[in-house]
């Protein structure tokens, strides 16, 4: 009878961590009406940034002000607007339980601002010190677009993007470097898509309906009229996004 040797399996998955930067939602009234009305004017104005865009949920400041909400008719107000809830922080215990319940994750608040939880101590963990040995970096992937890139269309790029016509209103360029326009940039532009605070927008005449590095972004309502039409670089300090001329 012959035998023969278990085969070996590869692993089918594997768990990593990350870190995702993700528009949040900070309550300040529970007013649903004035939410639905401010929430539908913000997404008009960069309708395809905010359409199925992940939305944590964060009621610290409105549990501050005593203000009570009902997350549930919250939740369905901001996904029959599109957004995607991923969670909720800074509830109270009802609030937290109805997140749970609706299988929305309930986040921790992070930094000397946040409440002390009625939670045992968290047992730690020794984890020796090892060598690390870092992996030699590819390299990026930039892209040239030398045509216009006009309303409906979208670019990406895995490094950095250079444009050297128009980005119509309507269109959207997104890179995971920085982007350059040698056109008037009338659209969305947003660099460093994958967390990279370093990444930079430059553009020689700026009329953007939006801009965004790591995720923090500004819409055309809160550019300052004076940078209007003009050449600027746009970077990201302190979670702040800093315009200034070239």
């Amino acid at each position: 009878m012959s035998t023969s040797s278990p085969t070996l399996q590869k692993a089918a998955l594997e768990f990593k961590s990350t870190s995702l930067t993700v528009p949040v939602l900070l309550l300040a009234s529970n007013d649903e009406l004035h939410i639905e009305l401010q929430l539908k004017e913000k997404v008009a104005q960069a309708p395809e940034f905010f359409k199925h865009s992940p939305l944590l949920i964060d009621l610290q400041k409105l549990n501050s002000q005593g203000l009570d909400m009902d997350l549930q008719s919250l939740v369905t107000l901001v996904r029959n607007l599109e957004f995607m809830p991923i969670g909720i922080r800074g509830g109270n215990e009802k609030q937290n339980q109805a997140a749970l319940t609706m299988n929305l994750p309930v986040h921790s608040m992070h930094g000397s601002n946040a409440p002390m939880a009625n939670k045992p101590a968290a047992k730690t963990l020794s984890v020796p010190e090892v060598e690390e040995i870092k992996a030699p970096e590819q390299a990026l992937e930039n892209k040239l677009i030398s045509q216009p890139v006009r309303s409906g269309q979208r670019v990406y790029a895995k490094g950095d993007l250079i444009v050297t016509a128009t980005v119509s209103a309507g269109a959207e360029i997104m890179a995971e470097g920085n982007i350059h326009v040698y056109g008037s940039l009338r659209g969305r532009a947003l660099a460093g898509v994958l967390g990279d605070i370093n990444s930079r927008i430059f553009c020689s005449d700026l009329q953007a309906e939006l801009i965004s590095i790591a995720g923090i972004y500004q819409l055309s309502d809160d550019l300052s009229p004076e940078l209007a039409h003009k050449p600027v670089q746009i970077s990201l300090d302190n979670q702040t996004l800093i315009i200034k001329d070239i």
